[in-house]
C-alpha cells in the first residue's frame, strides 16, 4: 500500500520533470513558461493526491478508533491504495465484536451465578474500595431495601463496621494470603464465617457464609447430650451402688446370680464412663470448660501424667517408661494437658500389648522442635499390633473404633481421642498418629512455647 502510493507520486513528478526537459530542448525561447506551467500542474496534482490520502486515512482512523465501543462491520468506502488495510480493519472489527459479545455473555452469566449464591460476596480494589457485590450482600446490609447499601466505589470501611470482616479483608490485601474469621457482630444474632482471598490483579474478594442455623443445631445437640448425660448419672450411680452392695454383702447369691450382677456392674460402670466423657466432650466443644493456660515445663507434665497413671499401670502389669525429655516450657493449661496425656497413655496400655507378650510397654517423650514454629512435641508410643493406615485419619472422630469388640471389652467409650484432639487444638497445638501393623503406634501432639521467656 505505501509503496504504491509513493510510486504513483514518483511517476507524476517524473513525468513533469520529463516535460520540463523536453520543453528546454525543443522550445528554448519559452521553456521557462512551459516549465512553470508543468510544475504547477504537478504541484496541484500532488496536492489533490495528498488530500485524498489524508481523507482516507482520517476515515480509517475514525473507524478504527470506534471498534472497541462500536464495531464497524464491513466498510463500504473505496480507499484506493488503502483497500487492503480497510479490509483487514473490517475483519478485525468482526473478531472484536464476537469477543466483546462472548465477554459480555460470560460476565452476565458470572453475575447471575454470583447473585444466585446464598453467600454474600463483595470484591474490593487494592485501596479497599468496593468494586462489585452480589444481591445477597445488598440484602444483608441494613437499609438495602431503601437504597443500595453497598455502593461501588465506596470504601468498605464506610459500609461494613464489623472488625472481624475488615481484619479478614485487610489481611488478604496486605499479606496476599487467604484469611478466615468468624463474625458475630455484623448483624445482631447472626454468625458468619468470613473468607477473604487475594485476586491476581490486585484487590481481594470476601465471602460471608451464614452459619447461624448450623450453630443453633450444634448448640442444641450439645445441650441435649449434656442434659441427657447429666440425667443419666444419678440412676447409673444408684445401679452401680446397689449392685456392688449385693456382690459384697450378700453371701447367699448363686453363682449364676453373681455372674449376672457382675455383668450389670460392668456395663453400668462403662455407661458411667461414657456419660462422664460425653459431659467433658460437650464442655470442650461449647467452650464452657475454662482453660487457664500458662508456662509449664514439659518434663513436669510427663512426670505428673506417669504418676497419675500408676494405679492403672500396676493393675495391668504394664511397663511405663520415659524417653527423651526437655525442660523447655510450653504455654498450656496444666489440667487439660494432663488429661490428654492420661488418655493417650491409657490407650497405649489397653491396646498396645503385642502378641505373645505378657506385659505392655509404653514410652512417653517430649522434645523441642522449631518447624514450623517454636514448640514442644509430646509422643506416647506403644509396641503393640499397630493401626492400619485406613484408620489413621479417622481415629480422632467421636465414637470411632478400630476394633469395636476389643474396645468394648476394654471399657473404652470411643471419645478419649476426640477429647484429646479438641483440647490440644483449643490451645494452639496439633495432634496426629503414626503407626505400622505389628510395629506399634505413636500418638504425637505439639504445644507452642511461651512467646516471651519466663523469668
Amino acid at each position: 500500500m505505501t509503496r504504491g502510493l509513493f510510486f504513483s507520486f514518483f511517476i507524476r513528478i517524473t513525468i513533469a520533470l520529463a516535460f520540463v526537459a523536453v520543453m528546454r530542448v525543443w522550445f528554448t525561447p519559452h521553456w521557462i513558461v512551459g516549465s512553470i506551467l508543468i510544475l504547477t500542474w504537478a504541484a496541484i496534482n500532488a496536492f489533490l493526491l495528498t488530500r485524498s490520502v489524508r481523507r482516507n486515512i482520517a476515515l480509517l482512523q475514525t473507524s478504527t478508533a470506534a471498534i472497541p465501543e462500536r464495531p464497524v462491520g464491513v466498510m463500504a468506502h473505496q480507499y484506493s491504495d488503502f483497500d487492503g488495510l480497510a479490509q483487514a480493519i473490517s475483519l478485525a472489527s468482526g473478531h472484536v465484536e464476537r469477543v466483546l459479545t462472548d465477554a459480555s455473555e460470560s460476565r452476565r452469566e458470572l453475575e447471575a451465578m454470583i447473585d444466585s449464591m446464598q453467600d454474600a460476596v463483595v470484591a474490593v480494589d487494592p485501596a479497599g474500595r468496593i468494586q462489585w457485590t452480589n444481591q445477597r450482600m445488598q440484602r444483608l446490609m441494613p437499609g438495602a431495601s431503601v437504597s443500595s447499601a453497598v455502593r461501588v466505589g465506596h470504601s468498605l470501611v464506610q459500609t461494613i463496621r464489623d472488625p472481624d470482616v475488615l481484619a479478614c479483608v485487610r489481611t488478604a490485601l496486605e499479606e496476599r494470603v487467604v484469611s478466615e474469621r468468624r463474625s458475630t457482630s455484623l448483624l445482631p444474632g447472626r454468625i458468619f464465617e468470613v473468607a477473604a482471598s487475594p485476586m491476581p490483579g490486585g484487590g481481594a474478594v470476601a465471602v460471608l457464609h451464614d452459619i447461624t442455623r448450623i450453630e443453633q443445631v450444634e448448640r442444641t445437640q450439645r445441650d441435649f447430650v449434656a442434659n441427657v448425660s447429666h440425667e443419666l448419672r444419678t440412676p447409673l450411680t444408684s445401679i452401680t451402688g446397689y449392685v456392688e452392695t449385693l456382690l459384697d454383702h450378700e453371701p447367699s447369691l448363686s453363682s449364676q446370680a453373681r455372674e449376672f450382677l457382675t455383668t450389670i456392674l460392668k456395663n453400668a460402670t462403662r455407661m458411667n464412663r461414657l456419660t462422664e466423657d460425653l459431659l467433658v466432650m460437650a464442655r470442650v466443644e461449647s467452650s464452657e470448660q475454662e482453660l487457664h493456660p500458662g508456662p509449664v515445663r514439659a518434663d513436669i507434665l510427663v512426670y505428673d501424667a506417669i504418676q497419675a497413671m500408676s494405679g492403672l499401670v500396676q493393675d495391668e502389669e504394664a511397663v511405663l517408661e520415659t524417653g527423651e525429655l526437655t525442660e523447655a516450657d510450653v504455654f498450656a493449661d496444666t489440667d487439660a494437658i494432663l488429661q490428654v496425656l492420661s488418655n493417650l497413655i491409657e490407650n497405649g496400655i489397653k491396646y498396645g500389648r503385642a502378641r505373645n507378650e505378657l506385659h505392655c510397654r509404653v514410652v512417653v517423650s517430649a522434645r523441642e522442635i522449631s518447624d514450623p514454629i517454636e514448640a514442644v512435641e509430646f509422643s506416647v508410643r506403644d509396641f503393640g499390633q499397630g493401626i492400619a493406615s485406613e484408620h489413621l485419619n479417622r481415629i480422632f472422630e467421636r465414637f470411632y473404633r478400630v476394633d469395636k469388640a476389643r474396645s468394648r471389652e476394654s471399657g473404652g467409650t470411643g471419645l478419649g481421642l476426640a477429647i484429646a484432639r479438641h483440647m490440644v487444638q483449643t490451645q494452639g497445638g496439633t495432634i496426629r498418629a503414626e503407626s505400622e501393623l505389628n510395629s506399634g503406634s505413636t500418638f504425637i501432639f505439639t504445644l507452642p512455647k511461651p512467646q516471651s521467656p519466663v523469668n
